[in-house]
């Protein structure tokens, strides 16, 4: 009693479409719907997942209201607990699954927010944006400026490194989800989190706003890129030297590329934020991590999340029909992990490298089949209502909430 099932619904389409990312076709062998579930999945599945984190945190420091006092100060500390398990089961994951697990950022982003806790809803929002717009180009610099050698370096002493997993450069800059443009998602949630989500004035006009932000970011940076094209290719006909020569706007790669760095359709198929272009910044390909991919998927998150919630008020059939999805949603850590432990055994059963089944880290080109993204929607579905059934909390969510106890004790 007193969640906020219409989130749970959207944390669970962010659970299953990870799943999708993970455990479904690669780009190359999508077709038809499966092509475009690929396509509107592909990072901004994990973006969502973000944005619904940052939601979250208020929900821990105090909704509407920041907790004060000794509350607060427990509050924090029960962030501060959690970010820790993140950190340690994210890096443990990494060595088995790769970077493409998501947890040991969380950790990092759940450590980096906690003095923006008591913040307005208007004052985070402003944070986002900010964030949004100059974390990428902040991220940008730093790449071009750190050499190999400093990076080499910084591992060397990281200790996160040494556990074999993701260390803090990775984390804060170079890995699949760096802090320094993600943080965008995590403050942009934690700003919903804290407006008056129930009423009905703030949702539609959330339901403007984040359509609009998304359709912004993606035809703006669609339009830079047909313009741009466009004037590189007059200047060919006349036999001037185009952009892509090098020279002229002396920003590296030409706009032909731009097409080729936005599409990042398959996870891992190219690093993120390593072309080393500046046409780059102008590319809203997933998991780019430049501006208006930040921007388009911060407005998909918007959307998907009041459109959850609008739904589930307005449909009581619909929260009874989608009472299984729910519950994915109500233990989407459980959920998620489990997807990684579960398909890696059976893809070790079957005989296959690890990645055969999964394509975790690459969606394996020679995977074609839906099936394993099917098998593990029904099969989380049915195993999170029936265990929902007797207990109110997920298995992982249960030990999470456990290590977060000892914040009682401060005064």
């Amino acid at each position: 009693m007193g969640r906020l099932v219409g989130v749970d619904l959207a944390r669970a389409l962010a659970v299953f479409g990870m799943y999708v990312v993970h455990l479904g076709p690669s780009t190359t062998n999508a077709s038809g719907i499966g092509a475009w579930v690929r396509h509107l999945t592909e990072g901004r599945s994990s973006a969502l997942f973000a944005t619904l984190a940052g939601f979250s945190l208020m929900l821990i420091a105090g909704r509407l209201e920041p907790k004060t006092g000794v509350a607060g100060r427990q509050a924090k500390a029960r962030i501060a607990i959690r970010a820790a398990v993140l950190l340690v089961l994210g890096t443990v994951m990494i060595n088995f699954y790769g970077d493409v697990v998501i947890l040991a950022s969380y950790g990092l982003f759940f450590l980096l927010a906690l003095p923006l806790v008591r913040l307005s809803a208007k004052t985070l929002a402003i944070i986002a944006a900010g964030v949004a717009v100059f974390g990428p180009l902040l991220a940008f610099g730093l790449k071009v400026l750190i050499t190999e050698p400093a990076r080499a370096a910084a591992k060397a002493y990281d200790p996160l490194a040494q556990l074999g997993g993701a260390g803090l450069l990775d984390l804060t800059l170079t890995g699949f989800y760096p802090a320094i443009p993600w943080m965008a998602f995590i403050i942009a949630g934690m700003a919903l989190g804290r407006l008056d989500v129930t009423s009905s004035t703030v949702r539609k006009r959330l339901a403007v706003f984040g359509p609009a932000l998304a359709v912004f970011a993606y035809g703006t940076s669609w339009l830079l890129a047909q313009l741009i094209d466009g004037v590189r290719e007059a200047a060919e006909m006349q036999g001037a030297r185009g952009p892509g020569s090098g020279s002229g706007m002396g920003m590296g790669k030409g706009p032909k590329d731009l097409g080729a760095m936005g599409d990042m359709s398959a996870v891992g198929s190219m690093p993120p934020n390593t072309t080393g272009s500046g046409w780059s910044l102008l590319t809203s390909g997933p998991h780019s991590g430049m501006p208006f991919d930040v921007i388009g998927c911060i407005g998909v998150a918007i959307t998907v999340i009041v459109l959850a919630m609008m739904a589930i008020d307005r449909l009581p059939l619909l929260q009874r029909l989608a009472a299984p999805i729910i519950a994915v949603g109500t233990m989407s850590l459980t959920a998620y992990v489990g997807h990684f432990v579960l398909s890696s055994q059976m893809s070790g059963a079957s005989g296959g490298s690890g990645d055969s089944l999964t394509g975790m880290t690459a969606g394996a080109e020679s995977q074609a089949s839906w099936t394993p993204v099917l098998m593990f929607v029904f099969g989380s579905m049915a195993f999170a209502f029936i265990w929902s059934r007797f207990f109110k909390k997920g298995p992982l969510e249960y030990l999470l909430n456990l290590a977060t106890k000892p914040a009682k004790y401060i005064r």
